[in-house]
């Protein structure tokens, strides 16, 4: 007989009364007998040689001595990107067979490039919880398509949705560390603590990830746990306290140059890099460090004190939750892996930013407002990132960044400790690992096997491959079985020690690209190039990679930035032009709340207002570093249009009285009546201030948000985290809001390459 609840076989019996019955309780799930607990400690745009124990002088010494105990990987190789290598670690498949060939904010419209994981590809988390694991989930996921962030999901790409069983952490590619884009399981929250009491978002995940580790080992210290966390660090913003970021001015005053040297030199001392190893020309557009002026070098050196500062915090913070696992006495059976998504990012440009939300708007950052503002790097009010010449000395000794297929992209530190079971102790490995092998040498090391379906749905073949002899052999032989890279038309391709990559322009024919070959056991840092001298082993490796391309999804070739982000939000919001959000309403990701860049556009906020000093926040969408705001203060109504950390402000003329009425303001974009200044990139619009739909007040500006509002989301009622305008957030509203409504033109007009420029700063 089966249960109504269960498709199982009921095993009792079942009578007319209890007395003639068999009671029957199916056996629960267990764990293979030594089943470690799993801790991976995933970093973000970290680079290459920015551990210690890579050959960095930046402070890392929680990460060191886990390397110290344990083993580290020196040809451990991502994908060039966030989401494609988060992705590929969690299923243990290439990111395009999955549907994350590129990034999870936009569809593309082809299998390869739906920004999801694909049910076919279960993640680890799914593949454990069979097996009686509890899945934990804390910090950056980025592999959820970010118009299915909003209050409705759908939650199937969520967290909880791919086997992690409890979430705390940011759906986004990168989030403000003061005041972040917060989701406590499948709901937006707001932050527990502000920059002025001391909150960074660092810290709070670590201690996210001691409660869910407490409260598991509370109930169920019988089982074994996964705990996923990506920290924030070291994505821009680079944000840190104040003290350990100063630390590191004398450090680096020397220059990337310099750096570079130096950390090649610990490099070869510790093994890491061949001693033969040659030292790549700087990256194209890098200049050479005397050539800056003293004052850039100033602001540079502050730049890369807060990434290194933030590395260094991140550090300090690992070593709570390492020695909360010694005090529980789990540490032993523990197996910690630490890494990095992708190598160092060049998303900074030549000069680096203090607050990047400017310059993407076509306000720029001059370098004497940049040394004016020198001492707020790294605070709430900065949206930080270094110069490419400093990401170029986090890579090395490798070539380019980030985005890229060359090793400064895809080549980074990884680090494995398991106490119990790794008898050895500060040794390197050599051979080369791809982000899809972890998932199968952690199902090696438990004892389980791929599952063929989940939930019903068949499983791809896992398309990684486990190196588990090589934690034991340190002669063990590299994976048989090529693998390919590609990002926004950068590709690449290993085999048998051997490499084959292209760098490809953006834009330009992808038949016109150069295709590089590199004998990677024999020239670790891609310098000496034998396209030339051996033409017959490059043609096969690129016939390979077109053939492995085929495979797994990666065509079509895009090299677009911009056109796609757009497509994928006007196919989001589709006809949509009016927003109606109520009073009651939770936060709004910014990827799903009104697209207001360069359009026209209406924002009324129905209100009753009793007490004329009813002052507060109608609606407000970002934060300190860029948004807007209409809100009243001192009677008055008042509109904020800032543009990165630049505030054009314009207030009513007239005292907000009692009653019930529309509190608005009208953008409207002119239309020229004369030709643009020499060198303008924009145009003039006018703010206009309403009450009840008349005017009381206006302004004209050219700034705008042009290609980005803010990676912050919006709020109705008040401004829940660091505040967009002049006020002490949250500044809730004191009267009643009834509703705020957005209208929207259909005038927008979009700077493409701009666009992309923008949405890359932010990946």
């Amino acid at each position: 007989m089966r249960s109504r609840s269960d498709t199982k076989p009921f095993g009792g019996s079942i009578g007319k009364t209890i007395a003639d019955s068999t009671p029957w309780w199916p056996a629960p799930p267990r764990p293979p007998q030594g089943a470690p607990n799993i801790l991976v400690v995933l970093f973000d745009d970290v680079g290459f040689s920015d551990f210690g124990c890579y050959g960095s002088p930046i402070k890392t010494p929680t990460i060191d001595a886990l390397a110290a105990q344990g083993l580290r990987y020196t040809s451990f190789h991502t994908t060039a990107m966030c989401s494609t290598t988060r992705a590929a670690l969690l299923t243990g498949r290439n990111h395009h067979s999955v549907g994350v060939g590129c990034l999870a904010n936009f569809d593309s419209g082809y299998p390869g490039y739906r920004g999801k994981i694909a049910r076919e590809a279960g993640t680890l988390a799914e593949m454990l919880k069979a097996h009686a694991y509890r899945n934990y989930m804390v910090g950056k996921w980025h592999v959820t398509p970010l118009t299915e962030s909003g209050a409705t999901g759908p939650f199937d790409g969520w967290p909880l949705g791919r086997g992690f069983d409890r979430f705390y952490g940011f759906l986004d590619a990168e989030t403000d560390q003061y005041a972040p884009e917060l989701v406590a399981d499948n709901t937006h929250i707001d932050p527990p603590g502000t920059y002025t009491d001391g909150y960074h978002l660092t810290a709070d995940l670590v201690d996210q990830s001691i409660r869910f580790i407490a409260d598991h080992m509370a109930d169920r210290p019988d089982l074994p746990w996964l705990t996923w966390l990506a920290f924030g660090a070291c994505h821009a913003p680079h944000q840190a306290p104040a003290d350990i970021i100063k630390g590191y001015d004398a450090i680096f005053a020397h220059g990337w140059d310099v750096e570079r040297e130096q950390r090649m030199a610990r490099q070869k001392a510790m093994g890491i890099v061949p001693a033969d190893a040659k030292m790549p020309p700087r990256n194209d557009g890098v200049k050479a460090w005397e050539a800056h002026t003293l004052d850039e070098q100033r602001v540079f050196t502050r730049l890369q004190s807060a990434f290194a500062g933030m590395l260094d915090h991140a550090d300090r913070h690992l070593a709570r939750l390492l020695a909360f696992l010694d005090k529980t006495g789990v540490r032993d059976n523990t197996l910690i892996i630490v890494l990095s998504d992708n190598g160092a990012s060049q998303e900074g440009g030549p000069l680096g930013f203090i607050n990047a939300m400017g310059p993407y708007n076509f306000r720029p950052e001059p370098m004497p407002e940049k040394l004016q503002r020198l001492d707020d790097i790294g605070g709430p009010d900065t949206h930080t990132n270094f110069p490419h010449g400093w990401a170029m000395a986090s890579n090395t000794p490798l070539r380019r960044y980030k985005q890229n297929t060359h090793g400064g992209g895809i080549r980074d530190p990884f680090v494995l400790n398991w106490p119990k079971k790794i008898p050895a102790t500060g040794e390197l490995r050599h051979q080369f690992v791809h982000a899809s092998d972890l998932t199968p040498t952690l199902l090696e090391l438990i004892g389980i096997a791929a599952p063929g379906a989940i939930d019903g749905v068949p499983q791809l073949p896992l398309e990684g491959e486990s190196f588990v002899r090589s934690i034991a052999e340190a002669a063990a032989p590299s994976r048989g079985t090529p693998q390919y890279f590609e990002m926004f038309g950068h590709r690449g391709l290993w085999h048998d020690g051997w490499k084959a990559v292209a760098y490809h322009p953006p834009g330009t024919p992808f038949d016109n690209d150069k295709w590089e070959l590199f004998h990677l056991d024999r020239d670790f840092s891609e310098v000496d190039d034998l396209a030339d001298k051996d033409p017959q082993r490059l043609a096969k490796m690129i016939d390979l990679w077109w053939r492995e391309a085929e495979a797994h999804n990666v065509l079509p070739l895009d090299d677009r930035f911009g056109p796609r982000f757009a497509e994928n939000a006007a196919r989001f919001h589709g006809p949509r032009r009016k927003f109606v959000f109520h009073a009651g309403m939770g936060h709004v990701p910014t990827d799903v709340a009104p697209d207001v860049r360069s359009r026209s556009y209406t924002i009324e906020a129905h209100v009753e207002i009793d007490d004329p000093d009813s002052d507060g926040v109608l609606i407000s969408h970002g934060d300190a570093t860029s948004g807007y705001s209409l809100y009243i203060k001192a009677r008055r109504l008042v509109h904020d249009l800032n543009i990165g950390g630049h505030h054009h402000v314009v207030t009513s003329e007239c005292e907000i009285v009692p009653g019930a009425q529309r509190l608005g303001v009208h953008v409207e974009r002119l239309r020229r009546t004369a030709p643009p200044a020499q060198g303008a990139r924009t145009g003039v619009s006018e703010y206009r201030l309403t009450i009840d739909g008349e005017p009381v007040g206006a302004m004209q500006t050219q700034l705008g948000f042009h290609n980005l509002i803010s990676w912050s989301g919006l709020d109705i009622g008040r401004d829940r985290g660091s505040p967009v305008s002049h006020y002490e957030a949250p500044f809730e509203f004191g009267g009643r809001l009834l509703r705020v409504e957005v209208t929207m033109h259909d005038d927008q007009s979009l700077d493409g390459d701009g666009v992309g420029d923008a949405e890359m700063a932010r990946q």
